[in-house]
Protein backbone atom coordinates (compact mmCIF):
# COMPACT_ATOMS: atom_id res chain seq x y z
CA UNK A 1 0.00 0.00 0.00
CA UNK A 2 1.37 3.11 -0.92
CA UNK A 3 1.62 6.14 1.41
CA UNK A 4 0.13 9.85 1.47
CA UNK A 5 2.24 12.80 1.67
CA UNK A 6 1.73 13.24 5.38
CA UNK A 7 2.83 9.87 6.48
CA UNK A 8 5.84 10.60 3.81
CA UNK A 9 7.03 13.70 5.75
CA UNK A 10 6.37 12.27 9.51
CA UNK A 11 8.19 8.83 8.63
CA UNK A 12 11.44 10.97 7.39
CA UNK A 13 11.28 12.64 10.38
CA UNK A 14 11.33 9.55 12.87
CA UNK A 15 13.33 6.27 13.66
CA UNK A 16 10.50 4.06 12.44
CA UNK A 17 10.68 1.85 9.70
CA UNK A 18 7.14 1.82 8.96
CA UNK A 19 4.24 3.60 10.67
CA UNK A 20 0.10 2.78 11.99
CA UNK A 21 -2.51 5.08 12.21
CA UNK A 22 -3.10 6.08 15.50
CA UNK A 23 0.48 5.17 16.69
CA UNK A 24 1.94 7.72 19.26
CA UNK A 25 5.65 8.31 17.85
CA UNK A 26 8.37 10.56 18.21
CA UNK A 27 9.35 12.89 15.55
CA UNK A 28 12.55 15.47 14.89
CA UNK A 29 11.41 18.94 14.03
CA UNK A 30 12.80 21.33 11.44
CA UNK A 31 11.31 24.33 12.80
CA UNK A 32 9.52 25.52 15.87
CA UNK A 33 7.99 28.91 16.66
CA UNK A 34 5.81 30.83 19.24
CA UNK A 35 4.14 34.45 19.34
CA UNK A 36 3.72 37.28 22.08
CA UNK A 37 0.77 35.05 23.35
CA UNK A 38 2.24 31.64 23.35
CA UNK A 39 5.90 32.20 23.39
CA UNK A 40 6.34 33.50 27.25
CA UNK A 41 4.78 30.12 28.21
CA UNK A 42 6.63 28.48 25.84
CA UNK A 43 10.04 30.01 27.73
CA UNK A 44 8.81 29.20 30.78
CA UNK A 45 8.03 25.78 30.40
CA UNK A 46 12.15 25.10 28.86
CA UNK A 47 12.94 27.24 32.08
CA UNK A 48 11.50 24.47 34.50
CA UNK A 49 12.68 21.86 32.92
CA UNK A 50 16.15 23.11 33.63
CA UNK A 51 17.29 23.45 29.56
CA UNK A 52 20.01 26.29 28.93
CA UNK A 53 20.09 26.47 25.36
CA UNK A 54 17.72 25.70 22.80
CA UNK A 55 18.10 22.16 20.58
CA UNK A 56 18.61 24.68 16.97
CA UNK A 57 19.52 28.61 17.45
CA UNK A 58 18.72 28.38 13.79
CA UNK A 59 15.13 26.05 13.97
CA UNK A 60 13.73 28.63 16.55
CA UNK A 61 11.88 31.58 16.11
CA UNK A 62 9.77 33.76 17.81
CA UNK A 63 7.03 36.74 17.05
CA UNK A 64 5.61 39.31 18.08
CA UNK A 65 1.78 39.23 16.35
CA UNK A 66 -0.82 39.33 18.28
CA UNK A 67 -1.01 42.08 20.52
CA UNK A 68 1.49 44.20 18.59
CA UNK A 69 1.75 47.06 18.54
CA UNK A 70 1.60 46.92 22.42
CA UNK A 71 -1.73 47.72 23.18
CA UNK A 72 -0.77 47.69 26.98
CA UNK A 73 1.16 47.30 29.98
CA UNK A 74 0.40 43.45 29.93
CA UNK A 75 1.07 43.31 26.14
CA UNK A 76 4.41 45.05 26.66
CA UNK A 77 5.73 42.74 28.95
CA UNK A 78 4.67 39.86 26.93
CA UNK A 79 6.96 41.11 24.48
CA UNK A 80 9.37 41.84 26.63
CA UNK A 81 10.04 38.58 27.08
CA UNK A 82 10.61 37.31 23.98
CA UNK A 83 12.56 39.59 23.10
CA UNK A 84 15.19 39.33 26.21
CA UNK A 85 14.59 35.30 25.52
CA UNK A 86 15.91 35.73 22.17
CA UNK A 87 18.73 37.71 22.57
CA UNK A 88 20.15 35.25 25.54
CA UNK A 89 19.66 32.77 23.32
CA UNK A 90 20.64 34.55 19.74
CA UNK A 91 17.11 33.72 17.95
CA UNK A 92 15.56 34.97 15.25
CA UNK A 93 13.29 37.32 16.72
CA UNK A 94 10.52 39.72 14.45
CA UNK A 95 8.81 42.83 16.71
CA UNK A 96 7.77 45.95 14.72
CA UNK A 97 9.78 47.48 12.19
CA UNK A 98 10.37 43.58 11.00
CA UNK A 99 7.54 42.05 12.10
CA UNK A 100 4.51 40.14 9.99
CA UNK A 101 1.50 37.68 11.28
CA UNK A 102 3.88 34.68 11.57
CA UNK A 103 2.03 32.41 9.30
CA UNK A 104 2.57 34.78 6.54
CA UNK A 105 5.97 36.03 7.74
CA UNK A 106 7.32 32.71 8.03
CA UNK A 107 7.02 31.34 4.51
CA UNK A 108 7.94 34.91 3.23
CA UNK A 109 11.45 34.61 4.90
CA UNK A 110 11.78 31.40 3.42
CA UNK A 111 11.98 29.55 7.01
CA UNK A 112 9.71 27.04 6.37
CA UNK A 113 9.87 24.44 3.53
CA UNK A 114 8.65 21.37 1.43
CA UNK A 115 9.31 18.57 3.22
CA UNK A 116 9.64 20.41 6.67
CA UNK A 117 8.29 19.33 10.09
CA UNK A 118 6.89 22.13 11.33
CA UNK A 119 5.31 23.30 15.26
CA UNK A 120 4.09 26.10 16.30
CA UNK A 121 2.66 27.33 19.22
CA UNK A 122 -0.79 28.72 17.44
CA UNK A 123 -3.64 27.25 16.34
CA UNK A 124 -3.44 28.33 12.55
CA UNK A 125 0.15 26.93 11.61
CA UNK A 126 -1.22 24.47 9.38
CA UNK A 127 -0.87 27.53 6.71
CA UNK A 128 2.40 26.38 5.67
CA UNK A 129 1.06 23.34 4.67
CA UNK A 130 0.38 24.89 1.56
CA UNK A 131 4.53 24.17 0.57
CA UNK A 132 3.93 20.63 1.08
CA UNK A 133 4.87 20.75 4.77
CA UNK A 134 3.76 19.34 7.23
CA UNK A 135 2.72 22.32 9.50
CA UNK A 136 1.18 21.86 13.05
CA UNK A 137 0.01 23.62 15.96
CA UNK A 138 0.95 22.50 19.45
CA UNK A 139 0.64 23.94 22.96
CA UNK A 140 3.28 25.75 24.69
CA UNK A 141 4.12 23.34 26.57
CA UNK A 142 5.21 20.99 23.92
CA UNK A 143 6.62 24.23 22.39
CA UNK A 144 8.82 24.70 25.41
CA UNK A 145 10.12 20.74 25.61
CA UNK A 146 10.81 21.11 21.38
CA UNK A 147 13.02 23.85 21.94
CA UNK A 148 15.20 22.32 24.03
CA UNK A 149 15.23 18.63 22.72
CA UNK A 150 14.40 19.57 18.73
CA UNK A 151 11.57 16.32 18.77
CA UNK A 152 7.55 16.50 19.35
CA UNK A 153 5.48 13.03 20.32
CA UNK A 154 2.77 12.60 17.29
CA UNK A 155 -0.27 10.36 16.87
CA UNK A 156 0.43 9.49 13.51
CA UNK A 157 -3.30 10.86 11.71
CA UNK A 158 -5.28 10.06 8.79
CA UNK A 159 -5.40 11.61 5.86
CA UNK A 160 -9.09 12.82 4.29
CA UNK A 161 -7.98 13.75 0.39
CA UNK A 162 -10.49 16.73 -1.01
CA UNK A 163 -10.43 16.57 -5.22
CA UNK A 164 -11.57 19.95 -6.73
CA UNK A 165 -12.31 20.03 -10.31
CA UNK A 166 -13.32 22.32 -12.79
CA UNK A 167 -12.62 26.35 -13.30
CA UNK A 168 -13.58 28.54 -10.68
CA UNK A 169 -16.59 31.54 -10.75
CA UNK A 170 -15.62 34.85 -10.85
CA UNK A 171 -14.79 36.63 -7.37
CA UNK A 172 -14.47 32.83 -5.76
CA UNK A 173 -11.18 31.85 -4.26
CA UNK A 174 -9.28 29.97 -2.10
CA UNK A 175 -11.29 31.31 1.01
CA UNK A 176 -14.60 30.41 -0.80
CA UNK A 177 -13.45 26.52 -1.07
CA UNK A 178 -12.19 26.46 2.12
CA UNK A 179 -15.34 28.08 3.79
CA UNK A 180 -17.57 25.62 1.14
CA UNK A 181 -15.44 22.89 2.23
CA UNK A 182 -16.18 23.12 5.88
CA UNK A 183 -19.59 23.78 5.25
CA UNK A 184 -19.85 20.37 3.74
CA UNK A 185 -18.26 18.15 6.68
CA UNK A 186 -18.84 20.58 10.15
CA UNK A 187 -16.45 22.15 11.77
CA UNK A 188 -15.81 18.64 12.98
CA UNK A 189 -15.64 16.58 10.56
CA UNK A 190 -11.75 16.62 10.12
CA UNK A 191 -10.82 15.87 13.59
CA UNK A 192 -7.41 14.85 14.35
CA UNK A 193 -7.18 14.19 10.44
CA UNK A 194 -4.84 16.37 7.89
CA UNK A 195 -7.01 17.32 4.93
CA UNK A 196 -4.50 17.43 1.89
CA UNK A 197 -6.02 19.91 -0.80
CA UNK A 198 -5.71 18.24 -4.68
CA UNK A 199 -6.90 18.18 -8.03
CA UNK A 200 -6.99 20.50 -11.08
CA UNK A 201 -8.35 23.57 -9.32
CA UNK A 202 -5.99 22.87 -6.49
CA UNK A 203 -3.06 23.02 -9.13
CA UNK A 204 -4.36 25.69 -10.78
CA UNK A 205 -4.34 28.00 -7.63
CA UNK A 206 -2.11 30.35 -6.93
CA UNK A 207 0.51 30.08 -3.41
CA UNK A 208 -1.83 33.04 -1.81
CA UNK A 209 -4.80 31.09 -2.21
CA UNK A 210 -3.41 27.85 -1.28
CA UNK A 211 -1.76 29.58 2.23
CA UNK A 212 -6.03 30.44 2.72
CA UNK A 213 -7.22 27.21 2.54
CA UNK A 214 -4.67 25.20 4.65
CA UNK A 215 -5.09 27.93 6.98
CA UNK A 216 -8.67 27.61 7.92
CA UNK A 217 -7.81 23.42 7.89
CA UNK A 218 -8.10 23.94 11.71
CA UNK A 219 -11.88 25.61 11.27
CA UNK A 220 -12.75 21.77 10.47
CA UNK A 221 -10.93 20.40 13.56
CA UNK A 222 -7.75 19.25 11.28
CA UNK A 223 -4.48 18.46 12.70
CA UNK A 224 -2.97 19.86 9.74
CA UNK A 225 -3.87 21.10 5.61
CA UNK A 226 -1.56 20.27 2.71
CA UNK A 227 -0.77 20.95 -0.58
CA UNK A 228 1.53 18.89 -2.59
CA UNK A 229 5.17 21.47 -3.62
CA UNK A 230 4.55 21.94 -7.44
CA UNK A 231 5.86 24.38 -9.92
CA UNK A 232 3.67 27.50 -8.43
CA UNK A 233 5.42 27.05 -4.94
CA UNK A 234 9.16 26.13 -6.08
CA UNK A 235 8.49 29.92 -8.12
CA UNK A 236 7.54 31.39 -4.67
CA UNK A 237 10.81 30.10 -2.85
CA UNK A 238 12.86 31.36 -5.16
CA UNK A 239 15.09 33.96 -3.51
CA UNK A 240 13.49 33.33 -0.32
CA UNK A 241 14.83 29.70 0.33
CA UNK A 242 18.11 29.52 1.46
CA UNK A 243 18.14 25.81 2.57
CA UNK A 244 17.72 22.48 0.97
CA UNK A 245 14.60 20.62 1.11
CA UNK A 246 12.40 18.00 -0.14
CA UNK A 247 8.92 17.75 -2.17
CA UNK A 248 7.30 14.52 -1.64
CA UNK A 249 4.14 13.32 -3.03
CA UNK A 250 1.26 10.84 -2.51
CA UNK A 251 1.66 7.85 -3.98
CA UNK A 252 -1.50 7.09 -6.54
CA UNK A 253 -2.29 3.92 -4.38
CA UNK A 254 -2.17 5.76 -0.93
CA UNK A 255 -4.50 5.10 1.58
CA UNK A 256 -7.07 7.84 2.79
CA UNK A 257 -9.62 7.39 5.49
CA UNK A 258 -11.94 9.67 2.68
CA UNK A 259 -11.70 11.24 -0.69
CA UNK A 260 -14.27 13.82 -1.19
CA UNK A 261 -14.95 15.33 -4.45
CA UNK A 262 -16.22 18.84 -5.14
CA UNK A 263 -17.24 20.53 -7.98
CA UNK A 264 -15.93 23.95 -8.47
CA UNK A 265 -18.13 25.34 -10.86
CA UNK A 266 -20.85 25.00 -8.05
CA UNK A 267 -19.36 27.40 -5.86
CA UNK A 268 -20.60 31.24 -5.64
CA UNK A 269 -18.87 33.31 -2.77
CA UNK A 270 -19.71 32.44 0.46
CA UNK A 271 -20.42 34.22 3.83
CA UNK A 272 -20.20 31.98 6.89
CA UNK A 273 -23.25 33.34 9.27
CA UNK A 274 -22.56 33.77 13.48
CA UNK A 275 -21.15 31.80 15.08
CA UNK A 276 -19.47 29.24 13.36
CA UNK A 277 -17.17 29.03 10.19
CA UNK A 278 -19.58 25.77 8.75
CA UNK A 279 -22.74 28.07 8.94
CA UNK A 280 -21.91 29.21 5.12
CA UNK A 281 -24.28 30.81 2.48
CA UNK A 282 -23.52 31.74 -1.13
CA UNK A 283 -23.70 35.65 -1.29
CA UNK A 284 -27.12 35.46 -3.16
CA UNK A 285 -28.75 33.94 -0.34
CA UNK A 286 -27.12 37.20 1.76
CA UNK A 287 -30.17 39.59 2.01
CA UNK A 288 -30.24 43.32 3.52
CA UNK A 289 -27.81 42.16 6.65
CA UNK A 290 -26.06 45.91 7.42
CA UNK A 291 -22.72 45.90 9.08
CA UNK A 292 -20.53 48.32 11.36
CA UNK A 293 -17.17 47.30 10.69
CA UNK A 294 -14.94 45.15 7.54
CA UNK A 295 -11.88 43.87 8.32
CA UNK A 296 -9.28 42.88 5.48
CA UNK A 297 -6.19 41.07 6.43
CA UNK A 298 -5.12 38.72 8.96
CA UNK A 299 -3.22 35.21 8.58
CA UNK A 300 -6.03 33.89 6.47
CA UNK A 301 -6.41 37.24 3.87
CA UNK A 302 -3.76 39.47 4.66
CA UNK A 303 -1.26 38.57 1.40
CA UNK A 304 -0.74 40.89 -1.44
CA UNK A 305 -2.97 38.78 -3.51
CA UNK A 306 -5.85 39.93 -0.97
CA UNK A 307 -4.61 43.76 -1.07
CA UNK A 308 -4.86 43.59 -5.15
CA UNK A 309 -8.52 42.47 -4.88
CA UNK A 310 -9.48 44.60 -2.24
CA UNK A 311 -8.11 47.37 -3.94
CA UNK A 312 -9.54 46.41 -7.12
CA UNK A 313 -13.35 47.14 -5.50
CA UNK A 314 -12.21 50.09 -3.73
CA UNK A 315 -11.13 52.06 -6.68
CA UNK A 316 -12.93 55.16 -7.24
CA UNK A 317 -15.09 54.19 -4.37
CA UNK A 318 -16.42 55.56 -0.99
CA UNK A 319 -16.70 53.49 2.38
CA UNK A 320 -20.06 53.94 3.70
CA UNK A 321 -20.52 56.29 6.59
CA UNK A 322 -21.75 53.48 8.65
CA UNK A 323 -18.83 51.14 8.31
CA UNK A 324 -15.47 51.40 9.86
CA UNK A 325 -13.40 49.46 7.13
CA UNK A 326 -9.86 48.07 8.65
CA UNK A 327 -7.47 47.08 5.94
CA UNK A 328 -4.20 45.01 7.55
CA UNK A 329 -1.26 43.83 5.04
CA UNK A 330 -0.01 40.95 6.77
CA UNK A 331 3.95 41.48 6.68
CA UNK A 332 5.77 44.93 6.57
CA UNK A 333 6.71 43.27 2.85
CA UNK A 334 3.10 43.19 1.74
CA UNK A 335 2.57 46.54 3.17
CA UNK A 336 5.43 47.89 1.47
CA UNK A 337 4.39 46.43 -2.32
CA UNK A 338 0.97 47.99 -1.36
CA UNK A 339 2.64 50.83 -1.60
CA UNK A 340 4.70 50.87 -4.13
CA UNK A 341 1.56 49.31 -5.98
CA UNK A 342 -0.44 52.72 -4.94
CA UNK A 343 -3.32 50.27 -2.99
CA UNK A 344 -2.74 52.35 0.33
CA UNK A 345 -3.62 55.26 -1.64
CA UNK A 346 -6.34 53.50 -3.60
CA UNK A 347 -7.37 52.09 0.52
CA UNK A 348 -7.12 55.69 2.00
CA UNK A 349 -9.13 57.26 -0.59
CA UNK A 350 -11.73 55.16 -0.28
CA UNK A 351 -12.08 55.97 3.40
CA UNK A 352 -10.19 52.62 4.74
CA UNK A 353 -7.78 52.70 7.88
CA UNK A 354 -4.42 51.10 7.24
CA UNK A 355 -3.03 48.97 10.13
CA UNK A 356 0.25 47.98 10.21
CA UNK A 357 0.69 44.16 10.65
CA UNK A 358 -0.59 42.38 13.58
CA UNK A 359 -3.18 39.68 14.07
CA UNK A 360 -5.41 42.45 16.69
CA UNK A 361 -9.04 42.92 15.43
CA UNK A 362 -8.75 38.80 14.55
CA UNK A 363 -8.97 37.82 18.13
CA UNK A 364 -10.39 40.60 19.78
CA UNK A 365 -7.39 42.01 20.73
CA UNK A 366 -7.01 45.74 19.22
CA UNK A 367 -7.46 47.61 16.59
CA UNK A 368 -11.08 46.71 15.58
CA UNK A 369 -13.00 45.84 18.73
CA UNK A 370 -16.94 45.43 18.04
CA UNK A 371 -19.06 46.85 20.95
CA UNK A 372 -22.73 45.18 21.66
CA UNK A 373 -24.72 44.44 18.49
CA UNK A 374 -22.32 45.65 16.06
CA UNK A 375 -21.31 43.30 13.22
CA UNK A 376 -18.57 42.42 10.94
CA UNK A 377 -17.40 40.97 7.84
CA UNK A 378 -13.91 40.13 8.17
CA UNK A 379 -11.35 38.09 6.32
CA UNK A 380 -10.24 36.42 9.62
CA UNK A 381 -11.01 32.60 10.13
CA UNK A 382 -13.10 32.64 12.92
CA UNK A 383 -16.34 34.29 14.27
CA UNK A 384 -16.82 32.43 17.32
CA UNK A 385 -19.36 33.92 19.93
CA UNK A 386 -16.99 36.99 21.46
CA UNK A 387 -14.12 36.46 19.41
CA UNK A 388 -13.91 40.24 17.83
CA UNK A 389 -15.13 42.26 20.95
CA UNK A 390 -18.25 41.57 22.77
CA UNK A 391 -20.00 38.75 22.99
CA UNK A 392 -23.75 39.72 21.46
CA UNK A 393 -22.03 40.93 18.45
CA UNK A 394 -21.36 39.03 15.20
CA UNK A 395 -19.07 38.16 12.87
CA UNK A 396 -19.43 37.31 9.08
CA UNK A 397 -16.63 35.57 7.21
CA UNK A 398 -16.03 36.39 3.74
CA UNK A 399 -13.85 36.89 1.43
CA UNK A 400 -11.79 40.15 0.48
CA UNK A 401 -13.76 40.47 -2.10
CA UNK A 402 -16.79 40.16 -0.65
CA UNK A 403 -15.39 42.22 2.64
CA UNK A 404 -14.74 45.27 0.05
CA UNK A 405 -17.59 45.49 -1.35
CA UNK A 406 -19.54 45.39 2.12
CA UNK A 407 -17.56 48.21 3.52
CA UNK A 408 -19.01 50.07 0.17
CA UNK A 409 -22.91 49.45 0.22
CA UNK A 410 -22.66 49.10 4.30
CA UNK A 411 -24.49 45.79 3.95
CA UNK A 412 -22.85 42.29 3.00
CA UNK A 413 -22.46 42.81 -0.71
CA UNK A 414 -21.53 40.87 -3.69
CA UNK A 415 -18.58 42.70 -5.37
CA UNK A 416 -21.11 42.38 -8.84
CA UNK A 417 -23.48 45.34 -6.65
CA UNK A 418 -20.67 47.74 -6.66
CA UNK A 419 -18.19 47.00 -9.44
Amino acid sequence: MGKSITEKIILSHSDKKELKRGELIKARIDFAFANDITGPLAINVFERIGSKEVFDKNKVTLIADHFTPNKDIKSAEQTKVLKEFSREQNLNYYELGQVGIEHALLPEKGLVLPGYLIIGADSHTPTSGALGALSIGVGSTDLGVAMATGEVWLKVPESMKFLYKGKLNKWVGGKDLVLYTISKIGVDGANYRVMEFAGETIKNLSIDNRFTMCNMAIEAGAKSGIIEADEITEEYLKGRAEKEYNIFKSDLDAEYEQVIEINVADIEPQVAFPHLPENCKGISEVKDILIDQSVIGSCTNGRIEDMRIAAEILKNNKVNKRVRLIIIPATQQIYLEALEEGLLKIFIESGAIVSPPTCGPCLGGHMGILAKGERAISTTNRNFVGRMGHPESEIYLASPAIAAASAITGKISSPEEVI
